[in-house]
């Protein structure tokens, strides 16, 4: 029997993390979903990741919180292996509010949940995957956002210095981290067919940027979960510390 590698996909209950984990079984990978709060719809990825062949579990864990991401580390560890690709998908946007009106809570949940979420769990990965230390090497992506480009001003300026926060830490990891065997790259997400931007109180937008998107639509999470299987690929053996734009043409 061929030993699958396991991918661990954060914030997977729902959305591109749902979409991205789906497409990680499919590729041959087993799967690690991670979720917060939706434990049904981690339940429903499972059970769509076992359809595709895969072995698979969801794990709660809150990647704001440096424990939590070692214990659901250690979780996978112990169920599927140690991982050979992270996506880190979790996040949030910290609702919508211009920079003079920004409240500290929205400000530091962003940051606590895109930044540091992704820097303990690049630690955590990295722990497992450096050749030096015994690992197999690996690959880690990231998600970032065309807000951190665009600035979302008016809108979500604490969410996109976040996302710019996590394409510096990508450069600076995929350099740190490719001489142990771990390539680190990210994607710049558009505004994608989610529930989000409703949940955040702002259920207009996908409708608006998709009609200044030269592709004349917004993305499928389908969209972004394939060239994050990609970018974990040994077809894309050789990128590493940069960053990938899914957003049909919509630029700065």
């Amino acid at each position: 029997m061929i030993e699958r590698p396991t991918a661990l996909v954060t914030g997977a209950s729902k959305g591109i993390g749902a979409a991205t984990a789906v497409a990680f079984a499919e590729a041959g990978y087993d799967v690690c979903v991670n979720y917060l709060s939706d434990e049904a719809g981690a339940a429903d990825t499972v059970a769509r990741c076992k359809d595709a062949g895969a072995q698979a579990f969801a794990v709660c864990a809150n990647v704001a919180h440096r424990v939590s991401v070692a214990d659901m580390f250690d979780a996978c560890d112990r169920t599927l292996g140690p991982v050979s690709c992270l996506v880190n998908n979790a996040g949030i946007i910290g609702g919508s509010a211009t920079l003079t009106e920004v409240s500290e809570e929205a400000l530091s949940g962003a940051f606590a949940a895109n930044v540091f979420g992704t820097v303990y769990c690049l630690q955590e990965a990295a722990r497992r995957m450096r050749t030096d230390r015994g690992g197999a090497g690996g690959a880690i992506v990231n998600m970032s956002s065309i807000a951190a480009i665009l600035g979302s001003p008016g809108e979500y300026v604490h969410y996109a210095a976040s996302k710019g926060a996590v394409e510096t830490l990508t450069i600076g990891a995929g350099k740190e981290l490719g001489p142990l065997g771990i390539r680190v790259a990210a994607i710049r997400v558009g505004t994608t067919n989610t529930d989000l931007h409703a949940r955040e109180g702002n259920p207009d937008r996908p409708a608006m940027v998709a009609a200044a998107t030269p592709l004349g639509r917004i993305a499928e999470p389908s969209d972004i979960a394939e060239a994050a299987v990609w970018l974990a690929s040994p077809k894309a053996s050789f990128i590493s510390g940069t960053v990938l734009t899914v957003a049909g043409g919509l630029l700065p």
